[in-house]
């Protein structure tokens, strides 16, 4: 039947459903009003839609949606402030649903209350390629999704990101006494997964630390995982795990609806601390056979169960994708009544605009994220050094006229930045006042973020921060850390969003903190993540544009990858174009010719300079290239590549320290690849250096025994 057959159809249909589903509940109890009978009829539709979708899929998760559609159905209906005529409204209430794979029931509350982008065909499209409903939301599919979840845990953390945003946010405009720009929620509906994940543990602490009250999750206890009943392997006190971390905790009957109800209305009187509905429910709920068990979870009920579940409930048999014209009108009359939030807030925003001109300017420039024009040369300048400095100083230097430039820039590290030079120096930090203490609103004007060490619920923080809008975030540790946060990591660059990751103390050369402490391996392992660009820079210039990069050019994530250790000043020519840097690799000025060429990046380069000029004495010419980024350079044109590397890819020294297989990339297999193959070791930097080869002596003695050999070959 046609999408358009069906839904011309639905009338006599909904009339069985309906009068089904009176006979069924008025046989239980007499009390049972027209209002809820439509209720249910809504409820239903929402579950029946996710069976019907996962049915004809063959594949993804009906029970969590079956069980969670009624308090979702409240959530959607009744207080999440959301207009499908304006998706991008700026102060609309913020939806994550953290437990991902019950996408269905996101993907059926969007078009029930009336995304164009999900249409019924839609639903019928689930899990196949190229629809909008894929198997797990994904950000950038359809307005209303407001994050890619799935990866259980990720989306709890986003949504913190995105509370801390909102404070910060109103923090700078809700002054005006007679009207305030910022003033929503920011809802989650969260899994038994999600709270199992560690990163749910990080994200919860620090919001309850900073006192988040515009967070309100709904945890769906329905007691239940892959493998079976929870009790398997989670025996939490959920409720005073969160009281423990400083959230405001209430348990209810997730099928309760009226009990939904007041507990959101209660959560959010709660204003100085986050909160969390416990609401018991039942996976897979009105199935006669599956519900309540892991067989619910993760595949379609079957057709003989979906029979067996619609008699139950009440429901047609057919058709399938059912949406009864009563459920359409229900769903449309409560989405205008939200809707009117839209209207009320741009009226007030239109005579605050007129009162406040200035603030609506800067309004407009965290909005838009406009930066002046020539706002590379500031950021070089602020990189300059007339000596050596480590590039997490000179990053340092340009994060301070970053700040000043653009006041939507702002960031912290993971109880590093003493380390990690992230302090935004002109701004205090976000932090409580003493013990106990939430923070005070204008507290949240600062600029400045102390993750703690939780680099897990950072980097999805960051992602949050950057999802809301009006920010261009950053959280910064060692990049041997970024192995803790890679999750989030991907998913930015899954999102196409452009969060930024500062990550110092790159390689062997910290010295004396060890092996543990010395990244080998994820230079390149964050490398081959799409959608990414990684920076590595040799100075302060290359340093001032990759953060150039960052908040101006880019749409994935940003990563720069900076030194503990302090690196020679590079000589360039006073017509250099710093552009250059933004093609991922460039000749050096004086270097430009030679019988090979050495590549390097970031510390490397100096000592690929010093090298090539201790081969010079010894009559052997040698070209220089700085490698910031390889995967800018991995988007140039062929002949860019060529004119790069030299017309003889055998010829070429690359230097890294760190794993070296991805070298063989840009160079033959008979080139020379000088990186780390092994673990590093305590010690002080030069003896590092001097153990595993890194010198100029060492490179200019292995160059040479490398040239000897093809030589003869």
């Amino acid at each position: 039947m046609s999408e358009q057959n069906a839904q011309s159809s639905s009338a006599g249909v909904a009339t069985e459903a309906s009068a089904a589903i009176e006979t069924a509940e008025a046989s239980n109890d007499p009390k049972i009003t027209p209002k809820d009978r439509l209720e249910e009829l809504c409820v239903n539709t929402i579950r029946f839609l996710a069976v019907d979708a996962v049915e004809k899929a063959n594949s993804g998760h009906p029970g969590t949606p079956m069980g969670m559609a009624d308090m979702a159905f409240v959530l959607w209906t009744e207080f999440l402030h959301h207009d499908p005529r304006a998706p991008h409204w700026m102060n609309r209430d913020r939806f994550v649903l953290s437990a991902g794979h019950a996408s269905m029931l996101l993907y059926s509350l969007l078009h029930l209350t009336g995304y164009p982008e999900i249409t019924v065909e839609q639903l019928k499209e689930f899990r196949q390629w190229g629809s909008r409903t894929a198997g797990h939301p994904e950000y950038g599919h359809a307005a209303g999704i407001e994050v890619t979840t799935g990866p259980l845990g990720q989306g709890f953390a986003n949504a913190v990101g995105m509370g801390l945003a909102e404070k910060m946010l109103a923090a700078r405009f809700d002054g005006d006494g007679a009207f305030k720009p910022v003033d929503h929620y920011i809802y989650a509906i969260c899994s038994d997964g999600d709270l199992m994940e560690g990163i749910s543990s990080e994200a919860a602490s620090i919001a309850g630390h900073l006192g988040l009250g515009n967070l309100i999750y709904l945890y769906d206890d329905n007691h239940i995982s892959i493998e079976g009943d929870t009790k398997l392997a989670f025996s939490d006190d959920v409720k005073k795990r969160f009281e423990a971390v400083g959230w405001h905790t209430q348990k209810i009957d997730g099928h309760d609806r009226d009990a939904v109800r007041k507990a959101i209305r209660k959560a959010q009187k709660v204003t100085d601390k986050p909160s969390i509905i416990i609401a018991r429910t039942v996976i897979g709920f009105g199935s006669p056979k599956l519900h309540g068990t892991a067989k619910a979870h993760g595949e379609p009920l079957g057709a003989d169960e979906v029979k067996a579940t619609k008699a139950n409930l009440g429901w047609p048999q057919e058709p399938t994708f059912l949406i009864p014209d009563e459920v359409r009108d229900e769903f449309l009359r409560r989405t205008k009544k939200l809707s009117r939030a839209r209207k009320v807030w741009e009226k007030g925003m239109t005579g605050w605009r007129a009162r406040n001109p200035e603030q609506a300017a800067l309004w407009d420039r965290y909005w838009s994220h406009d930066l002046p024009a020539g706002f590379e040369t500031q950021l070089i300048e602020a990189g300059k050094s007339d000596k050596a400095l480590a590039t997490r100083a000179l990053s340092g230097q340009v994060i301070q006229k970053l700040a000043e430039l653009a006041p939507f820039v702002i960031g912290g590290a993971a109880d590093l930045s003493p380390s990690t030079n992230t302090i935004i120096k002109a701004s205090g930090n976000i932090q409580r006042a003493e013990d106990h203490v939430e923070p005070a609103p204008e507290v949240f004007a600062n600029r400045n973020l102390h993750f703690g060490i939780r680099e897990h619920a950072m980097g999805a923080i960051v992602n949050g921060l950057t999802l809301y809008g009006c920010w261009r975030a950053y959280g910064a540790t060692f990049l041997i850390f970024s192995d803790y946060m890679r999750p989030s990591v991907r998913l930015a660059a899954l999102m196409n969003i452009p969060s930024i990751f500062v990550y110092t103390h790159d390689s062997v050369f910290l010295g004396e903190d060890g092996p543990t402490h010395q990244p080998i391996e994820q230079l390149f392992s964050l490398r081959l993540i799409p959608n990414m660009t990684l920076f590595r820079p040799a100075d302060g210039m290359e340093t001032a544009m990759a953060w150039a990069w960052a908040v101006g050019k880019s749409e994935g994530p940003t990563l720069l990858v900076l030194t503990r250790q302090k690196l020679d000043l590079i000589a360039r020519n006073a017509n250099f174009d710093p552009h250059q840097i933004w093609r991922g690799a460039y000749v050096l000025d004086h270097y430009s010719e030679g019988e090979l060429t050495f590549i390097a990046t970031g510390s490397e380069v100096s000592l690929a300079v010093k090298t090539a000029e201790l081969l010079k004495g010894r009559g052997v010419t040698a070209r220089v290239v700085s490698a910031p980024c390889l995967d800018l350079f991995d988007r140039q044109d062929v002949d860019y590549h060529r004119e790069v590397l030299g017309g003889d890819r055998s010829a070429i020294v690359a230097i890294e320290a760190g794993r070296s297989d991805g070298w063989y990339k840009y160079v033959n297999h008979d080139a020379l690849v000088i990186g780390i193959d092994r673990f590093g070791a305590s010690a002080p930097a030069e003896q590092i250096a001097d153990h595993l080869g890194f010198t100029p002596e060492a490179i200019a003695r292995r160059v040479e025994e490398w040239r000897g050999k093809t030589a003869k070959s």
